[in-house]
This record gives structure tokens, C-alpha cells and sequence, in this order.
């Protein structure tokens, strides 16, 4: 079984962190948000965030049921105003852990009458990880409960320590990597942190895009995927040969981000099935830019794999 040894305290709730482990990481996850908290290699590097408040205070949250910002904070469904705050309450909630072994473990979060007063759907959200080898296979598998449409956006928030062994190598030695190499278009977010008009193409052409702090001046850099059939973004170093590489299966955005001004030692790569609102957003919940829905019953799967070299 998992070692579930390590609790903690989190907002009044005892909570579980659970382990999974193999020849080549250890990996931990927090039973609140389901959340990734650690991935060490043998030689016990670390490679996640370590969720510094001073700069950002989470590792690698789950965005569920909204990705992004919506408008004023609010949306509406059939005339009611529901509130709800950046990326959804996923990322805040206690999850079941409804199995697992020493490398897979799969948490539940079902709807209450706590999430039907800001979301008026019955769902279950399963979050699945499963260790092989040298990478972390993450599934996030939404199903309608309801006896009616169900709107949402999901998506994947990990943050990653740039850089990752700070005793050979800087931030500024890390670049990433974008494959397939094409043109993307780049989504432009306003002061609000929703989506503009404004959109520019970014060519990837075999040169690799170096990290800086300025890169992320005008907050994260949004690739428009297109729903390739995956795209791999790779953070490595020039110096150490350490990074990752986050493929995502299918789905229509990624998001690169790190905060600015202040100049922390991480990156997020963050794929993205559904983005923030637009700035002339009606908050018609039906309207939402890339909005997912699903019939009664039915069931949404969002995959992505993270290998740790």
C-alpha cells in the first residue's frame, strides 16, 4: 500500500499525503486538491516548487471547474449569478482516496451542497497518477452526474524548481522546448487576467525559447495548441542537463508562467483544456470561450504525462 505516515494539518481537516515511489522518483501528493507537492530522483534532487508563500504559495494545483479568471469573479447560469474565483475550488478541496499501490492512486472529489451553492452541477472529478519508470502519467476523468448539461473547464497548474539544482547551474541557464515545432498564436491576457482580442504568432523553428524573468513581463504566455494530438514543452538546462517534459494529450491551450516583478525560482507549464473569459464576456456560463459540456452521464478524460530527467 501507499504510505499515508505523513499527515498534516490543512485549514482544521487532518489530511494525507500519499507516496508513491520506484527505483527512479518518489513522489508525493497532497489529499487536499489532489495536489503533486514533491518529485525527488534518486539522488534526491528536487524538482517541484516548494510552494514559497512569499512568491506563490501552491506546487501544483488542479484548475477545475473553471481554468483562468472569469469576469467580475461571476457567471451566469439559467439567471442566476454564481460567484467563483480563479480556477475553481478543485485546487482547495479535500479529495477522496479511493485507491492505490505503490506507484498508481486515484482521489475523488464529488459535488456537496458546499460546491452546488457556487456550482450548480453534480459531478465527480477522479485525478489519477501513475508511476513508470521516469515519469508521472496524470488523468483527470470528469463525469456528469446531473440530469442535464454540464459546463466546465479543466486543467493542470505544476510548478517547477528553475532551477533544479541551484549548486551547478541558474535560472537563466534553463530553455524550453516546444514540440511539434510550428507556429503557434499567443493569447494576450489583460491587467484583469482575462483574455483580449490581441493575438501574435510565435514561431517554433528548432530554436528553443530561453527562460528569463521578463518573459513573463505581461503574465503568462498562452500557446493556442490547437487541440494538437500532444504537445511536449521540455525545461531543461544548458548546463546540467536537468529539466522535465510536460506532454498533453488533446487539449487547446498551454500556459508558461512564473510571477514578475519579483524574480522566484520557478516555471510553471500548464496544460489546458479551456481558458480565463474574455474581456467582453457576456457571463453566460453557455458562452464561455472554449467551454466543455457534457451530456447526463457522460464523461470527459484530460491526460498528460511529466518525465523527470
Amino acid at each position: 500500500m501507499s504510505e499515508w505516515r505523513d499527515k498534516e494539518l490543512f485549514a482544521g481537516r487532518m489530511t494525507m499525503i500519499v507516496s508513491l515511489k520506484n527505483e527512479d522518483l518518489t513522489v508525493k501528493i497532497n489529499q487536499i486538491g489532489a495536489e503533486l507537492i514533491s518529485v525527488k530522483n534518486s539522488h534526491q534532487l528536487e524538482y517541484i516548487w516548494e510552494a514559497n508563500p512569499n512568491y506563490w504559495k501552491r506546487h501544483a494545483p488542479i484548475l477545475f471547474p473553471m481554468v483562468g479568471r472569469l469576469k467580475n469573479d461571476e457567471y451566469n447560469y439559467d439567471g442566476k449569478i454564481y460567484t467563483m474565483y480563479q480556477h475553481g475550488f478543485a485546487r482547495d478541496s479535500k479529495f477522496e482516496i479511493i485507491d492505490s499501490n505503490d506507484t498508481k492512486v486515484i482521489f475523488l472529489l464529488k459535488s456537496n451542497s458546499k460546491t452546488m451553492k457556487i456550482y450548480p452541477f453534480r459531478f465527480e472529478l477522479f485525478v489519477t497518477y501513475i508511476l513508470v519508470g521516469d515519469t508521472l502519467q496524470i488523468q483527470m476523468l470528469v463525469k456528469n452526474q446531473d440530469e442535464h448539461f454540464m459546463y466546465f473547464s479543466i486543467g493542470a497548474h505544476p510548478g517547477f524548481k528553475v532551477p533544479i539544482n541551484p549548486d551547478e547551474e541558474s535560472y537563466s541557464d534553463y530553455e524550453l522546448v516546444v514540440k511539434p515545432e510550428k507556429n503557434y498564436s499567443l493569447i494576450e491576457l489583460n491587467k484583469n487576467g482575462l483574455t483580449t482580442s490581441n493575438q501574435s504568432k510565435f514561431s517554433i523553428d528548432g530554436n528553443p525559447i530561453k527562460i528569463s524573468h521578463e518573459l513573463f513581463r505581461d503574465d503568462a504566455r498562452i500557446f493556442d495548441v490547437e487541440a494538437n494530438k500532444q504537445t511536449t514543452f521540455t525545461l531543461k538546462s544548458k548546463k546540467s542537463h536537468h529539466g522535465v517534459s510536460l506532454t498533453a494529450y488533446k487539449n487547446k491551450y498551454f500556459g508558461v508562467w512564473s510571477t514578475y516583478p519579483t524574480k522566484s525560482e520557478f516555471v510553471c507549464i500548464e496544460p489546458w483544456w479551456g481558458i480565463a473569459d474574455s474581456e467582453n464576456s457576456t457571463g453566460f456560463i453557455r458562452n464561455k470561450n472554449d467551454i466543455s459540456r457534457l451530456c447526463c452521464g457522460e464523461e470527459f478524460v484530460a491526460n498528460f504525462d511529466i518525465t523527470f530527467f
